[in-house]
């Protein structure tokens, strides 16, 4: 797993964790890769080097509570995550078909949100399928 520094043509700095370089390459030829801030598929690898993931001891732990003080950065993460998750097609248990469907170009390329299995996510991973893993609360529980 590598981490990449990336840059859409609207200025927008962000990062994107893939298999390899070459799943990112891959990946943004097919339009797949998108800003979490404008959405745009025109997105360029910046000059950088990539962090490798390699083990646990690179694993990061969650966070039980970010107060806008304390990070107001992380809210803005927090709402970029939430919009994109609302926008997205939401397919439910089907997540990892579907994912796979986009990937090899059996389906349309687009947004789409669901539910996996820790080991679905791995193996969606290890395809070079870039997933985010994250929790997305209920629409009226949001803050």
């Amino acid at each position: 797993m590598i981490v990449l520094d990336l840059l859409c043509d609207h200025g927008h700095h962000f990062e994107g964790w893939f298999a390899s370089g070459e799943a990112f390459r891959s990946q943004s030829q097919r339009h797949l890769v998108h800003c979490p801030q404008c959405q745009t598929s025109e997105v360029s690898q910046l000059p950088s080097a990539p962090h490798v993931k390699r083990g646990a001891s690179d694993v990061a732990l969650p966070v039980k509570a970010v107060t806008a003080d304390a990070a107001p950065g992380m809210t803005q993460l927090h709402q970029a995550l939430a919009t994109m998750a609302r926008k997205a097609e939401n397919v439910g248990e089907r997540f990892p078909e579907e994912a796979r469907r986009i990937h090899y170009d059996e389906a349309p390329a687009r947004t789409i949100r669901g539910v996996a299995t820790v080991d679905e996510t791995r193996d969606l991973l290890e395809e070079g399928i870039f997933v985010l893993p994250a929790p997305v609360p209920p629409e009226n529980e949001m803050h």
